[in-house]
This record gives structure tokens, sequence and C-alpha cells, in this order.
């Protein structure tokens, strides 16, 4: 259950973030309305373009994971749950190692539960996320910001030729206009066993310096970005502690 009253004491590390559309941007979800487009844009009910906290998310995990197995860290498959951490009738010995135990968390039968390095900080099935991904929302606004409708075909690849009846419209966020984007990444801080990691925010930093567009159409040029990242002060010994993947 989430206790309302203890969000503010836990939610204390944030880290503030601004992405810069050096092109245009194409991010729609489910639902999305109020354009003639084929795939609008996402917006909120005041018009503000926004990127979802969620799609943030999901990038920074997957880069998070890369950089892990890279450095010689053992990480579980998501976002399969029966493939996640932790390893359940697994006999997975590379996962069974003292930094991977969490402090409380116990199967039924006693046995201590194992949660790889990227579980411990964006959570799985039995373990709750440690970060919190703000919606990145468009400061300009919006009624500044002309609809703009990209047309595209749907293309055969076996025939190499445009498919009959197949125009689509995108909807995009103004071109070249450096639209900023602002938000924050939260990493939980409550001193509980609860607590982030140590090694989190380098993790995620690094993760953010190999994302470099977010939305659809991204090999056509849409979603390109630069990113503004707020002062914050991360200990040597959380960059040290990355590289020890490899030890037993």
């Amino acid at each position: 259950m989430v206790q309302l009253s203890r969000l503010s004491q836990v939610l204390q590390t944030a880290m503030p973030l601004t992405a810069v559309i050096d092109s245009a941007l194409c991010v729609g979800a489910g639902g999305s309305t109020g354009s003639l487009a084929d795939k609008p844009i996402v917006r909120l009910a005041d018009g503000r373009l926004l990127i979802p906290g969620s799609q943030l998310k999901g990038r920074l995990r997957h880069e998070c994971e890369k950089l892990a197995r890279a450095l010689g860290w053992p990480v579980c498959d998501s976002p399969v749950a029966e493939t996640m951490c932790p390893q359940i009738g697994r006999d997975n010995s590379e996962f069974q190692r003292t930094d991977y135990q969490l402090a409380g968390k116990t199967f039924a039968d006693g046995e201590p539960q194992h949660h790889c390095l990227v579980c411990q900080i964006f959570g799985n099935p039995t373990l709750p996320s440690r970060l919190i991904v703000d919606d990145l929302l468009c400061v300009e606004d919006p009624k500044n910001l002309p609809e703009v409708l990209r047309p595209g075909v749907t293309l055969n690849r076996r025939r190499r030729t445009a498919e009959d009846q197949k125009l689509y419209f995108l909807e995009t966020s103004p071109v070249n206009v450096q639209l900023p984007f602002v938000g924050h990444l939260y990493f939980q801080s409550d001193s509980s066993q609860s607590d982030c990691p140590p090694y989190a925010r380098a993790l995620v930093l690094a993760a953010l310096r190999h994302i470099h567009a977010l939305g659809g159409s991204k090999s056509a040029g849409l979603g390109w970005l630069t990113w503004q990242i707020g002062n914050i002060e991360i200990d040597q010994r959380a960059w040290k502690s990355l590289k020890v993947g490899d030890a037993p």
C-alpha cells in the first residue's frame, strides 16, 4: 500500500533533467486524440507536450543493463517476469553473490533472495523500484506551438515499393526549435533497507549519456536530443564499485 504521508520523506534525492529536442519529437500513446494525424503526439489536458516517464525509464533500464553486462555484472532477462530476479527455482550460481543479497528479502523457505544490479534500482515483480522518473514536460506555451504533420508511406520490403493506399501522417513537435522538456529523476533515500544503492546515480548518469533519441521514427531523424543535467554529486567510490563486476 502506498502511504502518501511517507512519500515526502522518501523522495529526497532528485536529479534535475532537461531534454532539449534538436530535431522534432514524435511520441505517441494509446488514446492520444486532438489531431487528424494517424499517430498524434501525446499531450496533457492543457495541451502541453510531454515525454512519458515510463518511456524514459524503460530506455534507462535498457541502457543500464547493457552497461552492467559490459562491466561483467550478471543481469537478469527483463521484462519477462519468469526470467527476472529473484531467480526462483534456479541454481544460478553467478547471481548468488553477497552484493546481490538484500536484507529482509527471503523466500517462503527462509532462503535469501538475490536481485541483480539493475533490479535493485528499477525493481521487478517482487521488488519495488527505487527510482521514480518524472514525465518530462515542455515548458513552451502550447499556443506558440503549431500542429506539424509529417507524411509517410508504408514500404513493401520484399518488392521495395510503396504499398497502395498506405499513406499515413505523424504529428510531431515543431522542427529545429530546441524545445526543452523538463523533469526530475528521484532516487529513494530514506536510510532504510529500501535505500537506493550508492552506485545507482552513477550508473543512471552513464546510461543517460548513451540515450541520444527518444520516441518514434528515430532513424528518420525524429526525437534526437541533448541532455542538460543539473548539478549532482557522485562519490568516486560509487564509480569504482561499478568496476568490480567480475569479482566473485
